[in-house]
């Protein structure tokens, strides 16, 4: 029985040696992004089969760390003001992908501190590759992950092809006694408003658009643009490139449209160039006719205007949304969708392996990762311009310390006491 106490304590020193070195791992790491920390689990160790008809009355021989548990709870959210700094709020984790330690394939990360290489991929200081679901060209995104790219490449033009106006035309506004005419259109309609589109090669030209009251309820319509820039080119003059009317009820919604759509011809772009005015859905075509062009006693004023068209642009970096969306910027002002992150999440975290470098491998007790988006199926939100923190909590972990330390001297004692008896045993002899 003294050899057992003695066995048992040493099997205590091992243990708490084990706990101590986990202890010094949170400690080591509590600067680092997306850390979790670990904590020792002790089991105790039978001296007997189970099977024994007489195990409760048999000592057990000491104690065994059992397993060490990784704790997944959310660490706290750094501010860092880096469009590519990310934080999972929630579960779940990014998906990257490359090769580490000469394993090659997916990993698991909460540690969001990214970067784009010089070949425009999304990637973790290590290099490897963050995965989520590219965009198509109508705005949706892929099935299946590939690696985030950003391109590098300018963005190429867009001619313009829909434009959208919403306004007030003031009901009281006089018929001008003067008739339409393209060449002194301020003093021949009644309101009128300006905007900038786009060609083909996407430069940028003025369109205008004059409205005149013709009756109570009707206007018309008028688009201009200057014919220095036609082709041909008519030198200080006006060009008219569409007409139509709109009518209103006695309500002042747009009651109907006849004919919205603008055609033109740049010099050096492509010909018949042709944008659909939105004047709002009229009650003709199945709307309210409230939403868009309005007649009521008001001052004529524009409320917002738009249109689909831009200049080229140079890419100038990315942003991420709460859902994951990353968008590419542009120096025309254009944000477009690239891709989605995917984030992981697994049956059980607690199974999961640790890779080293802040990830993390599915294994057997884990099962596999469920891919998905921030947000959706129970999986956290994305924080741009933020990153998690170490969730080592350094106050616990100095009383753990003094614990396993104070724990280690007592097994100490246990093994100096059984060499003590051991001593007396033998002198017995003497």
């Amino acid at each position: 029985m003294v050899l057992r106490a003695m066995y048992s304590g040493v099997s205590g020193l091992r243990a708490e040696g084990e706990a101590l070195g986990v202890v010094g791992d949170n400690i080591a790491n509590v600067n680092t992004v997306g850390f979790k920390a670990q904590r020792a689990i002790f089991q105790d160790v039978l001296g007997h089969s189970i099977l024994a008809g007489t195990a409760s009355s048999l000592p057990g021989s000491g104690v065994a760390v059992g397993d060490i548990q990784v704790m997944f709870t959310q660490g706290s959210l750094a501010n860092t003001g880096i469009a590519t700094d990310l934080a999972l709020n929630g579960d779940g984790f990014f998906v990257v992908q490359g090769t580490t330690d000469g394993v090659t394939g997916n990993f698991y990360t909460r540690a969001g501190q990214f970067v784009l290489d010089k070949d425009g991929y999304l990637v973790n200081p290590n290099g490897l590759q963050v995965q989520g679901y590219a965009a198509n060209g109508d705005g949706t995104f892929q099935a299946s992950i590939s690696s985030v790219r950003a391109p590098t490449a300018a963005l190429p033009p867009r001619a313009t092809e829909s434009a959208t106006i919403t306004a007030n035309l003031d009901s009281a506004s006089e018929v001008p006694l003067l008739a339409w005419d393209d060449q002194d259109p301020a003093n021949t309609s009644n309101f009128s408003t300006t905007m900038t589109v786009y060609d083909s090669l996407g430069n940028a030209h003025a369109l205008d658009v004059y409205f005149r009251k013709t009756a109570d309820g009707t206007w018309d319509w008028h688009a201009l643009v200057s014919g220095d820039e036609t082709n041909p080119p008519v030198p200080d003059t006006n060009v008219e490139v569409g007409t139509g009317t709109l009518t209103f009820t006695t309500d002042g919604a747009l009651d109907s449209v006849s004919s919205n759509t603008v055609t033109m011809d740049f010099a050096g772009a492509t010909g018949g160039q042709a944008v659909t005015l939105d004047f709002g859905t009229s009650i003709a075509d199945g709307g309210t006719g409230l939403e868009g062009m309005t007649q009521f006693s008001s001052p004529s004023n524009v409320s917002s205007q738009s249109q689909d068209g831009y200049a080229s642009g140079d890419f100038s970096g990315i942003s991420i949304d709460g859902q994951g969306v990353v968008m590419g910027l542009y120096t025309n002002g254009q944000k477009l969708a690239l891709a989605q992150l995917a984030v992981a999440k697994f049956r059980s975290n607690d199974g999961l392996g640790r890779a080293g470098e802040s990830l993390f491998i599915d294994t057997r007790e884990s099962g596999p990762a469920a891919l998905g988006t921030a947000g959706s199926g129970g999986r956290g939100a994305v924080s741009s311009g933020a990153v998690e923190t170490s969730n080592v909590d350094l106050a616990e972990e100095f009383v753990g310390l003094i614990q396993h330390q104070r724990s280690f001297s007592a097994n100490s004692k246990t093994i100096t006491t059984a060499d003590e008896m051991l001593q007396e045993l033998i002198n017995i002899k003497r």
